[in-house]
C-alpha cells in the first residue's frame, strides 16, 4: 500500500546513528543521503520494495513527532522484535507502553515492542504470530 514514509529530525545525524542500527536490526542496508534542492539533508532507507525518509523540515520550522502516529516495522520473529527494541534503547531510543510481549486481539495475536526514536517518533517491532485455524 504504502511507497514511502518520511519523518522530521532535528539532528539529521543523531538520525541516522539509530536509524542505521536500528533498521539493520532487519537487515535494511544504510542510509542513502540526499541533498533536496533548498539544502536541507535527507537520509533514504530502502528495504522490500519501500522507503523510509528522515528529513530535515524544509520550512526550517522544527521537527515534531505526529501524536497518535506510529510507524510499524514487520519482524520475522519475536527474537528480532527484542533485538530491534534492545538496539533502539541502546542507540538513544525510549522503551514505551508495556514491555517487549505477546498482545492478543480481536486482530490476531502479535509479539511487539514500542520505542520512541531520539525526535520523539513512535516506532513499532512487530511479529505477527501465526496460529492455527
Amino acid at each position: 500500500m504504502f511507497n514511502h514514509i518520511v519523518i522530521g529530525t532535528n539532528d539529521i545525524d543523531r538520525a541516522r546513528r539509530f536509524y542505521d542500527q536500528v533498521l539493520g536490526v532487519l537487515g535494511v542496508g544504510g542510509a542513502m543521503p540526499h541533498q533536496a534542492k533548498s539544502g536541507h539533508q535527507r537520509l533514504f532507507y530502502r528495504h522490500d520494495g519501500g522507503t523510509l525518509g528522515i528529513a530535515q523540515p524544509i520550512n526550517d520550522e522544527p521537527a515534531t513527532f505526529a501524536n497518535g502516529g506510529t510507524i510499524a516495522f514487520r519482524c520475522a520473529s519475536p527474537e528480532q522484535v527484542h533485538a530491534f527494541h534492545d538496539t533502539a534503547v541502546a542507540h538513544g531510543g525510549v522503551s514505551i507502553e508495556e514491555p517487549p510481549g505477546l498482545r492478543v486481539d480481536s486482530l490476531g495475536q502479535f509479539y511487539l515492542a514500542y520505542v520512541r526514536d531520539p525526535d520523539g517518533n513512535k516506532l513499532c517491532a512487530l511479529h505477527r504470530v501465526k496460529t492455527s485455524p
